[in-house]
């Protein structure tokens, strides 16, 4: 019985190593500032004659410098890892990371913090870590009309990138309505340090989007709003045009009435003179009629008068003779 229960301990202690258990694993360097032409020493302990790899990794987590190396029988390791050259675009001014890695303790690393700066006197300084947030949003939307959103991380001016799910995965929408949306699985990866989102809307109004990045330990935020309306400025823009091609068409029409009208005028003019034309003429035959009729009274009333004598002296002849 007892050979069982020894064998099965062996078994699992076999399946399940317990290295974890008295593991060893130690980084230091020899400093935590850095200039230009100083040397990075990393130095620490492990298992004896075990293998590690040391990285060095950039402000925007690209790798520096890999090296493999082997600790001593005793366990320690001393390893000059890099002299820093003259900052370029591939070696800038920053916050980098020291990293030792297990090859043999189930992948057990640790971690140092230290900084490449234009200082040529080594100072003893905490080293900070700062996130830096952008978010690009348009600033208009349609309703039912899709719209892109854009996310860029920097630490010490660099893109810094990692899972988006696990780097943004706090990260939210404010809606109109005073709801909120997760946008966890919302991102995708444009390129490390850059991520966007597609965002279809279905309210009116002013959605915020609130980006929160977590990145080794340190967390930052940013804002960007968009505000919602019932249709895009494409539409409005078209139906603008459109009203601006009526207004130039009913401005043809009243140009052509206006000509016309014009013209009208015209005749009236032309109408207006002749009738004043006739009306002098008619003024004048009235005045010949006039004088006429004058000339024609004065030869009849003699005659007239003559008559008035004649039937007179008939009356009083006949009257004489009865």
């Amino acid at each position: 019985m007892k050979s069982i229960i020894l064998f099965s301990i062996l078994f699992l202690i076999i399946l399940f190593p317990i290295q974890d258990s008295f593991s060893e694993l130690e980084l230091s360097t020899n400093s935590k500032v850095y200039s230009p032409e100083h040397t990075l020493q990393v130095y620490g302990n492990g298992l004896p004659g075990e293998n590690l790899i040391l990285r060095l990794f950039a402000p925007d987590e690209s790798i520096t410098k890999f090296e493999q190396i082997q600790t001593n029988p005793d366990g320690t390791f001393n390893h000059q890892l890099l002299t820093w050259p003259q900052p370029s675009s591939s070696v800038p001014y920053g916050t980098y990371v020291v990293e030792v890695l297990s090859t043999e303790q189930n992948g057990l690393s640790k971690k140092i913090d230290i900084k490449f700066s234009s200082t040529t006197e080594l100072m003893s300084v905490a080293v900070e870590r700062q996130i830096d947030t952008v978010v690009f949003a348009p600033e208009t939307g349609a309703l039912d009309q899709s719209f892109r959103v854009f996310i860029q991380t920097t630490r010490d001016g660099l893109n810094i990138g990692n899972d988006p799910t696990t780097l943004l995965g706090n990260s939210m929408i404010h809606l109109p309505d005073g709801s909120s949306l997760s946008l966890k699985n919302y991102f995708k990866t444009l390129y490390a340090g850059v991520y966007y989102f597609d965002f279809t809307p279905n309210q009116e109004g002013t959605h915020v989007f609130q980006i929160s990045v977590f990145n080794e330990g340190v967390t930052s935020k940013g804002f960007a709003a968009t505000h919602v309306l019932s249709q895009d400025l494409g539409g409005i823009n078209k139906q603008i045009i459109k009203l601006n091609s009526i207004l130039d068409e009913t401005s043809d029409e009243l140009n052509t009435l206006k000509s016309e009208i014009s013209g009208f005028d015209n005749t009236l003019l032309t109408a207006s003179e002749k009738i004043d034309k006739s009306t002098g003429t008619i003024s004048n035959s009235v005045e010949s009629i006039s004088e006429a009729s004058s000339q024609l009274n004065s030869l009849l009333f003699p005659i007239i008068a003559s008559i008035g004598l004649i039937v007179a002296l008939q009356i009083t002849i006949i009257a004489r003779r009865r």
